[in-house]
């Protein structure tokens, strides 16, 4: 299938196709490295958390925020 008639499917096929693909993509993760730069941010983010200065939230309350922030 081309790119050009991914383009005409609707919404609801696209993120099926979508999801297909990156289930086979986390079959192999093996194949993919992290970058380095991830690793560091995790490491940032796990300190900031021990230390206190990070906010936990819901998950739900998570995504309502950031949908409000990107309305």
């Amino acid at each position: 299938m081309s790119i050009a008639e991914l383009r005409k499917l609707p919404a609801t096929e696209k993120l099926k196709i979508i999801e297909a693909l990156w289930n086979d993509l986390a079959e192999n993760d093996e194949l993919f490295a992290s970058p380095v730069w991830h690793e560091d941010a995790l490491r940032q983010t796990e300190a900031e958390f021990a230390a206190g200065r990070v906010e936990v939230l819901d998950w739900d309350v998570a995504k309502k925020e950031l949908r409000k922030r990107f309305e």
